[in-house]
């Protein structure tokens, strides 16, 4: 597919995670850092949430760290060096090298024309979707290779999620299209 083809694909969400020190005192941390809130009756770490780049920073008492909101790769970066930065200055001993990566990449896309979804049930592999409009107006179709969980609906609307880069997403749309063509002729 070319990349004009991917025009519609928009980041929703990434998701990052890692450990960026070997321990954190999350009471000092959220009475020195402001923003960062700790409420142990309801969640077992701190939330720090920044403005620029938007986005919130789950950060655990074991060093651990979940970055969430994020809406590009670039942004990732920044947001993690300003989490680092405040960490640092709140005292927090960081890693040399934290060890932080992207674990999932949620993306909406839009096929531009109405699915029947009953005819993509039939055309697909039984053991890879889950269709009950019933229960959820949407197909989960399950890719195996790349590992892609797409949410597809009659809409045309697409949720693709699991991948840990664009280049994963893209290759599961084309999976997804080419799974779906003979449907989308079908209906012309």
């Amino acid at each position: 597919m070319s990349d004009n083809a991917y025009s519609s694909l928009k980041i929703e969400n990434i998701v990052a995670s890692g450990v960026i020190a070997d321990e954190i005192d999350l009471a000092e941390i959220s009475s020195k850092i402001e923003g960062c809130e700790l409420n142990t009756k309801r969640f077992p770490g701190a939330v720090y949430r920044i403005d620029e780049p938007r986005m919130a920073s789950l950060i655990f008492s074991s060093g651990k760290v979940v970055l969430t909101g994020i809406r590009n790769e670039e942004s990732l970066g920044e947001g993690l060096n300003k989490v680092l930065s405040s960490l640092k200055e709140a005292g927090v001993n960081i890693l040399p090298v934290p060890k932080v990566a992207v674990t999932n990449i949620v993306c909406s896309y839009d096929i531009g024309r109405f699915i029947n979804l009953n005819r993509v049930v039939a055309k697909l592999s039984l053991e890879a979707i889950e269709y009950e409009p019933e229960q959820f107006p949407g197909l989960v179709y399950r890719i195996k290779d790349p590992k892609i969980v797409v949410l597809l609906f009659s809409s045309g609307k697409i949720i693709l999620t699991g991948g840990k880069n664009l280049t994963d997403v893209k290759k599961g749309l084309d999976v997804l299209e080419a799974s779906i063509k003979d449907v989308l002729a079908e209906q012309k």
